[in-house]
């Protein structure tokens, strides 16, 4: 089932912030779902996933939502 985190609404780069908050407290392994409105977060989760140990297992969009699932590292 694993965690959830809406930042509907939050402009760039607070998603990701909060999002690298919430992975802090969260066990390796652990799956984070977020999702957020903002178009640019597909390139700041994307490079925000590329650039740590966090690995996005999927995203996708639907009627402007943009759903991440990120499985939380080490």
């Amino acid at each position: 089932m694993g965690e959830f985190l809406d930042t509907k609404g939050l402009a760039c780069p607070l998603p990701v912030l909060k999002t690298r908050r919430t992975l802090r407290n969260l066990p390796s392994g652990e799956i984070l779902t977020v999702e957020a409105t903002d178009p640019a977060s597909v390139i700041d989760f994307t490079h925000f996933c590329d650039t740590t140990d966090h690995e996005m297992v999927e995203h996708a969009e639907v009627a402007g939502v943009f759903t991440y699932v990120i499985r939380c590292g080490g």
